[in-house]
């Protein structure tokens, strides 16, 4: 796996989810999802990019929090939205 410089801004723990039964704006909206990521800077749960409404990336383009990681069951994996990385 690569690095990058936002890794070393993480917390320790990762956030505890805004909302562990979904996407925050799909569950407001009514909307679906395909895949979650857990927003690694406050806890926001938002759709991948393969979801209608991309809320994940649209997370990250308002409020600038880099990293997120896979909130599907079984993956681990966090990926840097500035850096293009797998980290």
């Amino acid at each position: 796996m690569a690095t990058c410089e936002h890794v070393l801004t993480l917390p320790v723990d990762d956030p505890s989810p805004n909302t562990p039964q979904g996407c925050e704006e799909c569950l407001a909206e009514g909307t679906r999802w395909v895949h979650l990521r857990l927003c690694l800077g406050c806890g926001h749960v938002g759709c991948c990019d393969s979801s209608p409404m991309k809320h994940a990336s649209a997370h990250f383009a308002k409020e600038g929090h880099p990293i997120v990681r896979s909130f599907e069951p079984g993956e681990d994996w966090r990926w840097c939205f500035v850096d293009e990385l797998i980290v």
